[in-house]
């Protein structure tokens, strides 16, 4: 009896524990098994990612970033989540700090840092969305469908996650993003935010 109130307890401390964030790789940054290592040449990206029937998205993140870590603490791990950019998503990590060469649309090689700078990155995370087809004098930002920056709750990145892979960016109505993520909070929680 006492074996099986002491079986039970850790199994319930087990359960109560936080998920623990994805490994932090030498670089700094949070390395999950969603996140591909390529290249980071986004021609070639796009290529692969289309060829999947996936959608491209590129993650800025930093060194000691405490809301990328709240993200791979507690948004990330959440099944929902990580099922759905498994299945829908081609993630490529960049580092806004970084020296890895990073080619761009247009054809420009940069480092990550410099790329972040031509691009405008100023926070992290940063999750930019890009179409299937991007124009060959495009940069990234220009092509992109949709951007987050900065960490979000489960539900609001989500909603994202489906927004830009179900192309509602594209539809012609009134629904935009906020307009969307409202109507999701509504159906989802009764009115309760996320």
């Amino acid at each position: 009896m006492m074996i099986a109130r002491i079986g039970a307890a850790a199994a319930a401390m087990l359960l109560a524990w936080p998920l623990a964030a994805a490994e932090l790789g030498d670089d700094g940054l949070h390395k999950t098994p969603w996140m591909r290592d390529t290249f980071k040449d986004l021609r070639e990206d796009l290529e692969e990612t289309n060829a999947e029937d996936k959608r491209l998205m590129l993650m800025f993140e930093q060194r000691g970033c405490i809301y990328c870590t709240k993200m791979h603490e507690e948004v990330y791990p959440a099944p929902e989540i990580t099922n759905y950019i498994e299945e829908n998503y081609f993630v490529v990590q960049l580092n806004l700090h970084g020296d890895i060469e990073v080619t761009d649309f247009d054809g420009e090689t940069l480092s990550e840092k410099q790329m972040a700078r031509k691009w405008g990155i100023l926070f992290t995370p940063t999750l930019m969305f890009l179409p299937q087809e991007v124009a060959e004098d495009a940069t990234a930002p220009q092509a992109a469908v949709a951007v987050m920056p900065g960490a979000f709750g489960k539900g609001t990145t989500l909603d994202m996650l489906t927004w830009v892979n179900e192309e509602r960016y594209a539809l012609e109505s009134e629904e935009d993003f906020q307009r969307y993520h409202a109507r999701m909070i509504q159906e989802r929680n009764n009115g309760r935010t996320d």
